[in-house]
C-alpha cells in the first residue's frame, strides 16, 4: 500500500520559516515527479513546486517563486519544502504529491498518490 505522510506544519509569525517533510512508503518514487500543493479554506487546491524525477528541474507556482525551495532524497524516498519569508497568504494545508501521470506538473488531476495533508498557519 502506498503511503504519503506529511510532517512538519505548524504556526510560524510571518516572516518566519517551516520545513515540510513527505515521506513515501510502498513504492520507490525515484524516477517520478513529486509536487507540493496547498489548499486554503474556501479556495481551490493550488499548486506550489514541483520536482521532477529525472533531472530534477524544479518548477514553482508564481505566489511562491523566491520564497519556497523544493528538495529531494530519493535514497529516503522523501520530498521536501523549505518554506521562507512566510506570509499570512501562505495559511493552508499542504499536501505532498506524488507519480503524475499526464505530465502537466501543476494540474493536481495528474497526480496518483497524495498524503493527508499538514496545516501551516501563518499569523500577521
Amino acid at each position: 500500500q502506498v503511503q504519503l505522510v506529511e510532517s512538519g506544519g505548524g504556526l510560524v509569525q510571518a516572516g518566519g520559516s517551516l520545513r515540510l517533510s513527505c515521506a513515501a512508503s510502498g513504492r520507490s518514487f525515484g524516477g517520478d515527479s513529486m509536487a507540493w500543493f496547498r489548499q486554503a479554506p474556501g479556495k481551490e487546491r493550488e499548486f506550489v513546486a514541483v520536482i521532477l524525477g529525472r533531472y530534477t528541474s524544479t518548477y514553482y507556482g508564481d505566489s511562491v517563486k523566491g520564497r519556497f525551495t523544493i528538495s529531494r532524497d530519493d535514497a529516503k524516498n522523501a520530498v521536501y519544502l523549505q518554506m521562507d519569508t512566510l506570509k499570512p497568504e501562505d495559511t493552508a494545508v499542504y499536501f505532498c504529491a506524488a507519480y503524475n501521470t499526464l505530465g502537466e506538473i501543476s494540474n493536481a488531476q495528474a497526480y496518483r498518490y497524495w498524503g493527508q495533508g499538514t496545516q501551516v498557519t501563518v499569523s500577521s
